[in-house]
């Protein structure tokens, strides 16, 4: 028996110097296969700490625009740190496990707060069909997985769908992103919603025009409170 566990030991650490783990944050080597991110970066995590706040900067993005009841997003978005790193390795290099981890931060801090306990369901941001088929998901589907293990509340998708593409809303100003997503989000079936407390999630919030029109069609469909939450909030 011990012989057999020196042996596993031995050969994890074999393993491990040909092919390290590397943090995604920072990249430098973690041991602990099990880790995305060493502690340094774990305690370099722009946390904004406003979940429990009303009117706090999330929130004030759709004041006056549409009626939501609660909004938080977990993270400041810094280009260049580990946010920004986990972030992409959800979107563009297949990393779900990123996305749990991030949606599991931020289903505790939504937990904690106390704001957000009546929700029902829990719908992602939905992507256009074809861009999610070559993505392979949606990530924030996986961000909304990561929160429902925590909060254990349903997972809804294929209620709420793009309808058509648009274009990157990147280098839009607010204005043009608004036009951009304007009529793109349909609800096929409202008596899933209709009554419901709905929490919708995406992954970062700019100036929120995307989450503002998919937010007015599940309004649309009667149901009884919106709450947004994001990863992150960047900078306009």
């Amino acid at each position: 028996m011990i012989f057999t566990s020196v042996l596993r030991e031995y050969f994890n650490d074999t393993l491990h110097l040909f092919y390290p783990h590397l943090c995604l944050g920072c990249g430098n080597d973690i041991f602990n296969k099990d880790s995305l991110i060493c502690l340094d970066c774990l305690h370099a995590l722009p946390h904004t700490k406003l979940a429990g706040t009303a009117d706090n900067p999330t929130e004030k993005i759709f004041q006056g625009r549409i009626p939501i009841l609660s909004a938080h997003s977990e993270f400041f978005f810094t280009k260049g740190q580990v946010i920004q790193q986990l972030i992409h390795a959800l979107k563009y290099r297949g990393n779900k496990k990123a996305g749990l981890f991030m949606g599991e931060l931020t289903g505790r801090t939504l937990m904690k707060s106390g704001r957000f306990n009546n929700i029902d369901m829990l719908i992602p941001l939905p992507l256009f069909a074809d861009k999610e088929h070559k993505r392979g998901y949606n990530q924030a589907t996986v961000i909304c997985e990561g929160i429902a293990s925590v909060m254990k509340i349903p997972v809804i998708t294929g209620v709420v769908v793009r309808e058509r593409a648009t274009e990157t809303q990147t280098l839009k100003g607010r204005t043009e992103r608004w036009t951009n997503v304007k009529g793109s989000f349909l609800v096929n079936d409202p008596a899933r919603l209709k009554g419901k407390n709905i929490l919708l999630a995406d992954d970062v919030i700019t100036t929120g025009a995307t989450l503002e029109a998919c937010a007015g069609v599940i309004e649309k469909a009667g149901a009884a409170t919106i709450s947004i939450a994001a990863l992150a909030m960047a900078s306009k």
